[in-house]
């Protein structure tokens, strides 16, 4: 009953700040509406309404401007939730292309599912995703701040692999996609920003205690392992990640439960 009650409150105005390094800038909704480059947009297969949703956004590279395009960004939201995204996909101008989409308070978004609030705010949404093999993780709904970071294997050094593995290694391949697909929602040895999920190597590590292939089977679909009507982990598709891939992912959590670290060596 109170989650259908929030869900019909009226949308207020909200901000968005955008921290380059440089000093921050906060854009009011008002502004943001009103941004010289503001369009509409349609957005076919919208990846958190699961249809085709129109919006009114700015591109993501106009807000950018005077980011180098092999910087790195985090993209917070309301709930915990931190995406971690390369700026060169963000500053695209044509094939990929990121829109920051903004909720109007006249007209506000629908709630992704009954008794759930809509994506406003801010929803980070993108034309033409599939050029650029843009992760589900990558569109953040309720997005409250965007900030300049250094590269995640940077500020937290108790994610990374053996060093002696090759670059080209299956655990490191595993471990940039798991950048792309997991760190947005779970931690691991502690190290991440993200209040989300839970932590994936402390105490223990999934493979430690998922037999068999269970754990590729959880991760594929959560439900199809685990019924719980309130769960938000979502299945992760061959679309999304390959066979091959998700073989990867796994292959880096098994490296790393054997390099469990904890306390203050887990961040920087």
């Amino acid at each position: 009953m109170l989650a259908s009650i929030l869900t019909a409150l009226p949308v207020h105005a909200a901000q968005l700040t955008i921290d380059l390094g440089n000093g921050s800038r906060t854009w009011s909704t008002a502004q943001l509406l009103e941004h010289p480059q503001a369009q509409d947009i349609d957005i076919p297969d919208d990846v958190s309404y699961k249809r085709t949703m129109h919006y009114r956004a700015v591109p993501m590279a106009a807000l950018l401007e005077g980011v180098p395009v092999d910087a790195h960004l985090q993209a917070i939201a309301t709930d915990g939730f931190a995406a971690e995204i390369p700026a060169a996909p963000l500053l695209h101008k044509s094939g990929s292309r990121a829109w920051l989409a903004i909720e109007d308070p006249a007209h506000p978004w629908p709630g992704l599912s009954k008794d759930k609030p809509g994506a406003g705010p801010f929803y980070l949404v993108w034309t033409d995703p599939a050029a650029s093999r843009i992760s589900p993780e990558q569109w953040p709904f309720a997005v409250g701040r965007i900030r300049l970071l250094s590269p995640v294997a940077e500020r937290f050094p108790a994610l990374l692999p053996d060093a002696k593995l090759a670059a080209d290694d299956p655990v490191n391949k595993g471990f940039a996609l798991f950048q792309k697909n997991c760190f947005a929602c779970h931690r691991l040895n502690g190290a991440g920003d993200s209040q989300l999920g839970p932590d994936l190597n402390i105490p223990h590590n999934p493979t430690e205690y998922f037999a068999g292939d269970y754990l590729k089977l959880y991760i594929r679909n959560p439900q199809a392992l685990r019924q719980w009507p309130q769960a938000k982990m979502p299945a992760i598709t061959p679309e999304v990640l390959s066979d091959e891939e998700l073989g990867q992912v796994v292959s880096y959590l098994k490296h790393m439960a054997a390099r469990k670290v904890t306390g203050s060596a887990a961040s920087p």
